[in-house]
């Protein structure tokens, strides 16, 4: 498997409802300026709003780390959301689908997983909870 090399970062706290429009905006340029096509680019920021709206839902907010990757010749965006919530006590069953603890945009994460290439989940109760979500560019 070939490494992915992080070309470009940005950390941004999300920790209000007011921070999530800012957040999108921002996941959208980076999309753009990697060329990412418009299917793709609503499928990241679909997956990305769900996944902030759970962070400030059941983390009390956090931050996300919003990454140009790249992989030989082809560029994705990886973002990370961290929070220091309560954390998921079952992560395969907050993985089925249909499973929901509130009123999100239904998706829940086994929606959000399918909308990206690449998707990992840790937490820990008591700690908190680490989504990663990777899109490529074309793919």
């Amino acid at each position: 498997m070939m490494t992915t090399i992080s070309l470009n970062k940005d950390n941004m706290p999300v920790t209000r409802e007011q921070d999530v429009v800012p957040f999108r905006s921002r996941v959208k340029e980076y999309a753009v300026k990697i060329k990412m096509g418009l299917v793709n680019q609503t499928k990241l920021i679909t997956a990305a709003s769900e996944l902030v709206r759970n962070m400030l839902r059941y983390g009390n907010g956090g931050e996300v780390l919003i990454e140009v990757v790249s992989r030989g010749r082809d560029n994705g965006i990886r973002l990370t959301f961290s929070d220091n919530g309560p954390g998921i006590p079952d992560i395969a069953l907050a993985l089925k689908d249909g499973f929901s603890t509130g009123k999100s945009l239904g998706l829940g994460l086994p929606g959000t997983k399918r909308l990206v290439n690449e998707f990992d989940i840790k937490s820990e109760v008591g700690k908190g909870t680490k989504v990663t979500i990777l899109k490529w560019a074309n793919g």
